[in-house]
């Protein structure tokens, strides 16, 4: 009887107009946003048998769900039309890089478990086995859409069908594969279907993803990055796919349900593990750094580049660093034409899951939540998405964590137990009673292809309102109410069900259509105008902008004439939804493109990032007619406003050359509009710009003068390497000093008398440049024994600082101590001296690690190591420094067809190859000028035994990064 009634109660929302709002809560009748509480306030919850404390506010509750051995190691979850969740496990996990003695082990495969309530108590209480395929390994996505499971396990997307109702895959299909990443974190990630009826997924950036759709398209997506695992050995950038474009790093994709229809949303993320699609369409996405304190979460622009690598993949933003650059701009290329601005910088993690909240089972001031399951930080973030010119903002505020943070009016406890950093919340979901579910992959640390849990415990809570029981509604798909209740589910992929099932059924489109919830609205929308185009007139001039947003969206996947309607919206009040029109104009011809870009132009906004990025994707492909014919008055001006300038650093075509070149001898003129213009020149690849470049340099103006020469040095080993004979700039350029550095290492590895070897070593030892050259000859052993015995004890000294820090790290140092256990459990329970950590980091870590703004960024940032890693787990990276190398930090060895050899993080590939080595310098190379390159399995940090550290330094050093010193 429970039931029933719950089931009645959920008809008559779903039916009924209801107008009521929550005290302190706002709908905005312009967006449809809903804004979230400035402040949460907080309590804590104890959960499970071991008395796990979860933070969280204070009118939300929290249950253990389930827990080992229901489930092991989950990774992605989904909910079907019965409340049940489904589960990915991956026991199997990097089995070549995680051999503990007595590891859970799934010969068979690893599994999709079903887990269910069966007597409403809100704790599961049956667990089976859906399916055990050796196909899986660590699968990381699964979605359950009607009678269809969809599991993400690279290379393939495999769909799992029950055709008889046992709850057993019967029928197993491979509807796409080809995607890079097996046994990766960086791969195939969950898929969502939107309100649209298409599938959504995305892909991390362990490429390359060679993938055909069931229509024949042939998408063709890389990069330079390899590693990570043994199987990602090869990988390349700038391929172009069947749409003639060149896409990059990690992508979102969207196809029909049938297979067909594969398209790129957009592109260059690193590894966004999951991205979100609400109601109107809206994609949300967080994505993962490279451990610089430079995650993000943020609104997911269609067909934008989120600027990881460079634009064609050959090179990683490190290499792409330019001088005084802040680490976030650098990471995310924030600072390049074209790239996708961010919503929120959320610092160091390893964020996982995403979710968006459409349902007001949790209280009316949760709806509209986007949320982030971090991993890394032990936490799950909540953002409220705001408007903010064409993008939004979104301010994050702590959800639900197992630590205290000081923004939620908790003070952080030195003292805290290392297991409640446990919490590895792998993914977020909400069940058709619309409580929230959290798997947690329970685990010491986060990344580097590692887990030190080797019984492979997991749970999953269960977040619902304070007393208040969330029960799951019966839906029976055979009726309008039932098809109604799955339309309106807070559960994304039962929504689905609902959409197909009710496409057509007016009278619940009506129903809908008369909701005073704008989510259910635009779902309607949708199946409307997919079935009847011309519908859109009925919508098109709404008052919600997300409406209005979702009509052209859904206009835009019909046979009808949009251009019409491109040209009406092209001068909207708002500047959301002008920036959708402006990424409808990218696959439009100029001719039928240029009064709507026109109109854009004319209505541009003078600042706006998320606006110029866009305006950038509506001009793709003919920046140059847009430029010659609806900017040539403008530009002929004697001073550009902001919005002109913003549109010629967007589209720079080698035509705006002369007009920026005019611009650049006003008086006046700021340092950031100088940097704007010549960095616009930068990225034209024409000789063109390569002349204009050299003309700046001899400017007056030392700013205009220092940054051409920058950008010519820097330009010559990538995209304008075949513009300019650049031998003659490099023998002009190259100081003298370092040229007689050059002609000594090149005696150095020709001659065989060992004694004119250690007395040219010697001279090179007591030069900075030299010494920089000799530290990669010893790392790679190509100087041993005597004579760097000989060489040790100068370069120690050597005038350079980052010589002698590379030194230090580099060789044994004599100690009178015999010897040390290295234990990690006894460096664990020692009790650190923070002073003397701190002291041993800056003379021992600091020439490749950064700890707030002390140290160098050859290696990972260290600030907010403490967040991802617990004491013993640091421990155990410290002592085994090469067994969980970071992402991005793999070392290589070059050697080239001259006999030099270069050591350190491979940064570019393509025609040039960029090589940064361990004093931090970057060496472009040719491709074609070398001889081999061999990836070295071992770390480029030294073990506390080579550097002379004892466990007391080990304990100290780890109690220094664990403090907030």
């Amino acid at each position: 009887m429970k039931k029933i009634k719950i089931y009645s109660c959920i008809i008559l929302v779903c039916f009924v107009l209801i107008a009521c709002n929550e005290n302190g809560i706002t709908k905005s009748p312009d967006t449809g946003f809903i804004a979230g509480p400035d402040t949460l306030i907080m309590h804590s919850v104890s959960v499970g048998n071991d008395s796990t404390i979860l933070y969280l506010p204070d009118d939300l509750d929290a249950t253990l769900w389930a827990e080992s051995p229901m489930l092991y190691n989950p990774t992605n979850m989904d909910v079907d039309y019965k409340g049940r969740i489904w589960v990915t496990e991956a026991v199997n996990y990097r089995s070549f890089n995680n051999k503990a003695e007595h590891r859970l082990n799934h010969p068979q495969g690893d599994r999709v478990m079903i887990l269910e309530d069966t007597n409403d108590d809100g704790i599961a209480d049956t667990s089976i086995v859906f399916v055990q395929d050796t196909d899986l390994v660590a699968p990381l996505g699964i979605a359950v859409i009607g009678d269809k499971v969809i599991v993400s396990c690279a290379p393939n997307l495999i769909v799992y069908t029950d055709t008889d109702g046992d709850d057993k895959a019967d029928k197993k299909e491979v509807i796409l594969t080809g995607f890079g990443g097996f046994d990766h974190d960086h791969s195939l990630h969950a898929l969502v279907a939107g309100p649209d009826g298409n599938y959504y997924f995305n892909t991390g950036n362990a490429g390359p993803h060679l993938v055909t759709d069931k229509a024949g398209w042939h998408l063709r997506s890389g990069s330079l990055y390899t590693g990570g695992t043994p199987y990602n050995l090869k990988n390349e950038g700038n391929m172009k796919s069947d749409d003639g474009r060149v896409w990059v790093g990690g992508l979102a994709l969207r196809m029909k349900k049938d297979g067909t229809g594969l398209k790129v949303m957009a592109h260059n993320f690193r590894n966004s593990y999951e991205y979100t699609v609400d109601s109107y369409g809206n994609m949300w996405q967080n994505d993962n750094d490279d451990q610089v304190m430079a995650c993000r979460t943020s609104f997911l622009m269609e067909g934008a580049n989120a600027g990881y690598f460079s634009k064609d993949g050959t090179r990683s933003w490190q290499a792409d660093r330019r001088i005084n650059q802040d680490m976030f701009s650098a990471h995310w290329h924030q600072d390049d034409p074209g790239v996708m601005p961010v919503s929120d910088n959320a610092g160091a993690g390893s964020p996982t899951g995403m979710a968006i909240n459409e349902s007001d089972a949790l209280g009316k001031k949760y709806m509209g939540m986007v949320l982030s399951a971090e991993a890394g930080r032990n936490v799950i973030y909540a953002y409220w998405p705001s408007t903010d010119g064409a993008g939004y903002s979104m301010k994050r505020q702590n959800l639900i964590s197992t630590l205290p943070r000081d923004n939620v009016n908790y003070q952080w406890n030195n003292d805290i137990e290392n297991r409640k950093m446990w919490f590895r919340p792998s993914d977020i979901c909400f069940g058709t009673d619309g409580a929230l579910y959290i798997a947690d992959w329970y685990d010491p640390i986060v990344g580097g292809h590692a887990m030190h849990d080797s019984v492979g415990y997991g749970r999953i809570f269960r977040i619902f309102p304070r007393g208040k029981k969330l029960m799951n509604p019966i839906i029976d798909i055979h009726s309008d109410e039932g098809i109604a209740t799955a339309w309106c589910s807070p559960a994304i992929n039962v929504r689905n069900w609902g959409f197909e099932k009710g496409s057509g059924n007016k009278t619940i489109i009506s129903k809908l259509l008369n909701s005073i919830e704008p989510y259910k609205r635009a779902r309607a929308i949708y199946s409307l105008i997919l079935s009847e185009p011309n519908q859109y007139e009925n919508f098109i001039h709404d008052k919600n902008e997300n409406i209005r947003i979702a009509v052209l969206r859904a206009v835009r996947q019909t046979s009808i004439d949009g251009i019409p309607i491109l040209e009406l919206l092209a001068s909207d009040p708002s500047l959301a939804v002008r920036r959708e029109v402006a990424i409808a104009c990218r696959d439009i011809g100029f001719e039928q493109s240029k009064n709507i870009i026109q109109k854009l132009i004319n209505n541009y906004p003078a600042s706006d990032k998320w606006f110029d990025a866009a305006f950038g994707i509506a001009c793709d492909g003919k920046e140059v007619e847009v430029f010659n014919e609806l900017l040539k008055d403008s530009i002929a001006t004697p001073e550009w406003n902001g919005a002109l300038l913003a549109q010629v650093f967007t589209l720079h075509p080698k035509e705006c050359i002369q007009g920026i070149q005019k611009q650049l001898l006003r008086k006046n003129i700021s340092t950031d509009v100088k940097r704007k213009m010549i960095n616009a020149i930068a990225f034209i690849n024409d000789t063109t710009a390569v002349n204009a470049m050299f003309s700046l340099v001899q400017s007056k103006d030392s700013t205009i003068s220092d940054l051409a020469f920058y950008w010519l040095n820097f330009r010559k080993s990538n995209d304008w390497k075949n513009l300019y004979d650049w031998k003659k700039f490099n023998q002009n350029q190259l100081p003298a000093s370092f040229n007689r550095m050059i002609t000594l290492q090149e005696k150095l590895l020709s001659t065989a008398s060992e004694s004119e070897k250690i007395k040219i070593a010697t001279r090179m030892a007591k030069d900075g440049e030299g010494g920089k050259l000799l530290l990669t000859l010893i790392a790679l052993e190509q100087i041993k024994g005597k004579i760097k015995d000989t060489v040790s004890t100068i370069l120690v000294n050597n005038p350079d600082i980052e010589v002698r820090s590379m030194a230090s790290d580099l060789f044994w140092r004599k100690t009178n101590k015999k010897s040390f256990q290295y234990s990690i459990e006894l460096i664990t329970k020692m009790q650190p001296d923070i002073n003397n950590g701190k002291q041993k980091f800056e003379t021992n870590c600091t020439s490749c690690h950064r700890k707030d703004n002390i140290g160098k960024d050859i290696g990972p940032d260290l600030s907010a190591i403490k967040q991802k890693l617990d004491a013993r787990s640091l421990v155990d990276a410290i002592l085994n420094p090469s067994a969980n190398i970071a992402f991005g930090f793999e070392l290589s060895s070059l050697k080239t067809r001259d006999n030099k050899s270069y050591f350190g993080f491979i940064v570019s590939e393509g025609e040039t190859v960029s090589i940064k080595d361990i004093t931090g310098n970057i060496h472009p190379l040719n491709k074609e000028d070398i001889l081999s390159k061999k990836s070295m399995p071992n770390s480029l940090m030294p073990t506390p035994q080579q550097i002379g550290l004892s466990d007391r330094d080990v304990a100290d050093i780890v109690g220094y990064l664990e403090s907030s010193h």
